[in-house]
């Protein structure tokens, strides 16, 4: 018996003692953990990494956080809304700020003259309209100009000619037949009309090869011809300075 007990008490003095072990393993845990967090750190921002530093030292060392951002899950950065992008107005070419500046003070003429009632402004892809019932340029069923007429157009010829855009000048008249007014139809006489503002315009030194003109008759009309104020209102010339492009 002796001899057996001393045989077990041999074995338990050849034991290793492997205790340590354990803070060995946890020691060698929070290296791993430590070194995924310097290998990710390129790839978060400045305040997760504080928030995980802090994390790590309070396990190692047992201390408290401090910090406000406790834990590995940081504060979401406050972003100022995205702006909206503000459409550009586009950008005016010279012939655009030219004829702009000539509706404007066509505008003022008109005004100014008190001709609204009888002189109507239009800007339109084609260019800028000036229209003008007959009243104030033709006696009915007439393609001479009326000589009051004269100093309404010069005005608008001192206008017209600071650009050097084409100019298209347009005669239109109601349906009803010209009888004997010396024209065989609407058709010449809205034509003979827009030949006689065009060479008033001419003698007034506006280049001819600027000028062009239509006569449209009785097709157009801006009202039905039901009465009266009607076609007073679709017998007219207009003058359209032409946009170039």
């Amino acid at each position: 018996m002796r001899k057996l007990r001393k045989h077990f008490e041999e074995d338990d003095e050849d034991h290793i003692d492997e205790s340590w072990l354990i803070p060995y393993a946890d020691l060698m845990t929070l290296l791993l953990a430590l070194f995924i967090v310097l290998f990710a750190a390129s790839n978060i921002n400045i305040s997760k990494y504080e928030a995980i530093m802090n994390a790590l030292k309070s396990e190692l060392t047992g201390s408290k956080v401090e910090n406000n951002q406790k834990g590995l899950a940081p504060i979401p950065s406050s972003k100022s809304p995205a702006k909206v992008p503000q459409k550009q107005e586009p950008i005016k070419s010279k012939e655009e700020i030219e004829l702009d500046n000539l509706k404007g003070k066509l505008q003022k003429y008109i005004a100014d003259n008190g001709l609204k009632a009888v002189i109507t402004l239009a800007d339109t892809k084609r260019g800028v309209e000036v229209t003008l019932q007959e009243v104030i340029l033709f006696d009915s069923g007439k393609a001479d100009l009326k000589s009051n007429s004269f100093q309404t157009l010069d005005g608008l010829v001192g206008l017209i000619n600071t650009v050097p855009n084409p100019i298209s000048i347009e005669g239109y008249t109601d349906n009803v037949p010209v009888g004997k007014s010396g024209f065989p139809s609407n058709w010449e006489l809205s034509s003979a009309r827009a030949v006689s503002v065009l060479h008033y315009f001419e003698s007034k030194r506006i280049a001819s090869n600027r000028l062009q003109f239509t006569g449209f008759g009785e097709s157009h009309p801006l009202y039905l011809n039901d009465t009266k104020e009607h076609r007073q209102e679709n017998r007219r010339v207009k003058i359209v300075i032409l946009r170039a492009n």
